[in-house]
């Protein structure tokens, strides 16, 4: 597998993008500045996605003038899987963002709050309802699934790589700020519910998909 050094120079752009992303959002990075900035925290979050897309459309357009020499492409029947790739996706993030305030992810809900909750859902109240019954974060999986439904070349892999397993481990840390923000509630949930991969529902429907056998 060769790769050039204008991509190996796009994969690590991409895996230091996911790094500062993810410590930027970070529970001691953003304690640490809750204690410097006191009231002046509640534009943190703003700050946050202001440099996350800045830093974000270069990075983009750095990819895009990649010279690509696609080595899997979604062609013939393989377009009806890749569309259902992305009609998955759509699902997880329309559903998923159901319950969540869109001031609260830009931050301007705390804003006007004063105050800065780790939660995204209306109220800061643990969302379980919907598609959260069947996973935890159906946005990092919808993530995760949109990456792979472009044409692949051997950058375009090794990106997907790194921001798949950005989703992944975003989602850990987020399980961690959740952990501490709802406690003993969301310990419950997670118990309950899968992170990920929605295998006990799956479980289910293959399950009611076999026919039981009468002795």
């Amino acid at each position: 597998m060769d790769i050039t050094l204008h991509e190996l120079s796009v994969v690590l752009a991409w895996v230091l993008w996911c790094f500062l992303h993810s410590a930027l959002i970070s529970i001691s990075v953003t304690e640490y500045v809750k204690r410097q900035i006191g009231d002046g925290f509640r534009y943190y979050r703003l700050f946050y996605n202001f440099v996350s897309i800045s830093t974000l459309i270069p990075l983009l357009y750095y990819s895009h003038t990649l010279r690509q020499v696609y080595v899997f492409r979604w062609e013939g029947p393989m377009v009806i899987f890749q569309l259902l790739l992305m009609a998955t996706s759509i699902y997880l993030f329309i559903s998923g963002g159901r319950h969540y305030s869109g001031a609260q992810f830009w931050g301007i809900a705390q804003i006007r709050a004063g105050r800065s909750g780790h939660s995204l859902a209306d109220h800061n109240d643990l969302v379980a309802s919907g598609i959260h019954r069947l996973i935890r974060h159906p946005w990092y999986l919808g993530g995760i699934l949109i990456v792979w439904t472009s044409d692949l070349s051997v950058s375009t892999i090794l990106i997907n790589m790194v921001i798949s397993a950005y989703f992944v481990i975003g989602s850990i840390l987020e399980e961690r700020k959740l952990v501490r923000e709802f406690g003993e509630k969301y310990r419950e949930y997670q118990q309950g519910v899968p992170m990920l991969i929605p295998w006990r529902w799956l479980k289910s429907r293959i399950a009611m998909s076999i026919p039981s056998r009468t002795l």
